[in-house]
């Protein structure tokens, strides 16, 4: 992939990111904080519910696509029968009433089940009409579709807020479901010459079998991975409240400024390292790179603990607690991409099954925890939960990737990680009380990592400017 098709997709994960920014202030002024919870339900659901219907086929499709002569075929094959299993189901659901809304919002009307299920189904369909683009490399028109989700959305809560319309639950389902179904029409119409074809293709029963094959044990990992990073906000509507849920829902949006960084890294990443893996020169790129990654993590967490203050000049007063939340919330996006530069042991090696070990590890370590402090804590706890699991993860990939493959110096990894860590910890859940002591320890780890790194920070700079 070139540099020029890189820079295509990125362009909709980093254009998404930042219109999120803009999008979740606007809403949490004018939607109440029970509202926002439950949109944070609904992702949760989407997630979950395209993960399980998909039944693998989606990674098949991947897989089996520069294999086969006849991709709408293979298309109709992946997608008819996890779309045909979810339509039934949602039927079903559709048949009980308001079940459906009652399950994930506490209000069971029927017209809000109506909209959940529209919003499934075409969350579902646009997963895999996003693959036919993204094999086909089609980065630009992939990025503009996950970017028209967001403008639209925008557009509609602006128009709500013009036209002083009710800021009502329904009205926020109304506006996310034009959006999805939108996006889901823009993703049929640049690639309506493929899905048009499999049609009326016939499906290969045996390749079938065989896809399926493929795919259905890799739900478990996905599944587990699911849990580990979403774990969190169901416990959360179950043990605690809708405004809690939205207040830690609103800290992982900002958070999400840093799958900035993921999503850019992973891009590049996996075909890189098998090629230096392939000539023979794997391990000391790796090393130098989880150094450099290591070092922007570090920083990364500095510059959030120092100035997570500002989120509030955004945010209605009801969101305080978000400035602390915010920075355990980090854990997530910022030490996945850092253990994707120390895991590559597992992928070299082929042994997928220690992957989806260190998720299921992680996700009974979150299960745990967030049982535990969300009780106590509310969303703090959930994030402090959800940070200390995914160093855990970035640990245990480490470790089976060294086991499998190399070792590689750790010392400095697993030192200023924790230092991060714990940090986050404690400013999530005692910041308010003693800020003065934290904003010194973000403080003075910020200087120790500039000395530390002081070499990797000049490499970093030579590259940028190549």
């Amino acid at each position: 992939m070139t540099p020029r098709k890189v820079a295509a997709f990125a362009i909709g994960p980093i254009s998404s990111v930042l219109l999120g920014l803009i999008t979740l202030p606007i809403i949490t002024w004018f939607f109440s904080q029970e509202d926002v919870g439950r949109m944070a339900m609904l992702q949760v659901t989407i997630g979950f519910s395209t993960l399980l219907f998909s039944l693998g086929l989606d990674q098949a499709y991947v897989r089996e696509f520069h294999e086969v002569y006849n991709k709408p075929a293979l298309l109709k094959r992946a997608m008819l029968p996890g779309l045909s299993i979810l339509f039934v189901t949602l039927l079903v659901l559709l048949s009980f009433g308001g079940m459906l809304a009652g399950w994930l919002f506490e209000r069971g009307e029927w017209h809000l089940s109506l909209l959940i299920a529209a919003v499934l189904l075409a969350a579902f369909i646009s997963r895999f009409l996003s693959l036919v683009l993204r094999m086909n490399e089609q980065g630009l028109a992939f990025s503009m579709s996950q970017l028209l989700f967001k403008l639209v959305l925008l557009a509609i809560i602006g128009g709500y807020v013009l036209l002083g319309a009710d800021t009502s639950l329904t009205y926020l389902m109304v506006a996310n479901t034009a959006a999805f179904v939108f996006v889901c029409m823009v993703f049929a119409f640049n690639t309506r010459t493929e899905w048009i074809a499999g049609i009326t293709a016939t499906i290969d029963r045996q390749h079938l079998k065989q896809m399926l094959r493929f795919g259905l044990p890799l739900i478990l990992g996905g599944v587990a991975y699911w849990g580990l990073t979403a774990i969190d906000k169901v416990l959360l509507r179950s043990l605690a409240s809708f405004e809690e849920l939205a207040i830690y829902s609103v800290a992982v949006s900002f958070a999400g400024a840093a799958t900035i960084l993921q999503s850019v890294f992973s891009t590049v990443w996996a075909p890189t390292v098998y090629k230096w893996a392939s000539n023979g020169e794997g391990l000391d790129n790796v090393h130098k790179v989880s150094r450099y990654m290591l070092c922007l993590v570090v920083m990364m967490f500095c510059a959030a603990g120092l100035l997570s203050w500002i989120v509030n000049l955004f945010l209605p007063a009801s969101y305080v607690e978000v400035q602390w939340v915010l920075v355990a919330c980090l854990g997530a996006p910022l030490l996945y991409t850092l253990s994707e530069t120390t895991v590559v042991g597992i992928g070299i090696s082929r042994r997928s099954s220690f992957a989806m070990l260190a998720a299921l590890i992680a996700f009974a370590v979150n299960l745990v925890g967030n049982w535990l402090m969300i009780p106590l804590y509310g969303a703090a706890g959930a994030a402090v939960s959800t940070c200390i699991s995914f160093w855990i993860f970035f640990i245990l990939r480490t470790e089976f990737s060294i086991y499998l493959w190399k070792p590689i110096p750790r010392l400095l990894l697993y030192g200023y990680s924790a230092a991060v860590v714990i940090g986050a910890s404690v400013f999530t859940l005692y910041g308010s009380n003693i800020q003065s002591l934290m904003l010194l320890f973000w403080f003075f780890l910020l200087v120790a990592s500039l000395v530390s790194f002081n070499k990797d920070l000049r490499k970093i700079k030579v590259l940028l400017k190549n």
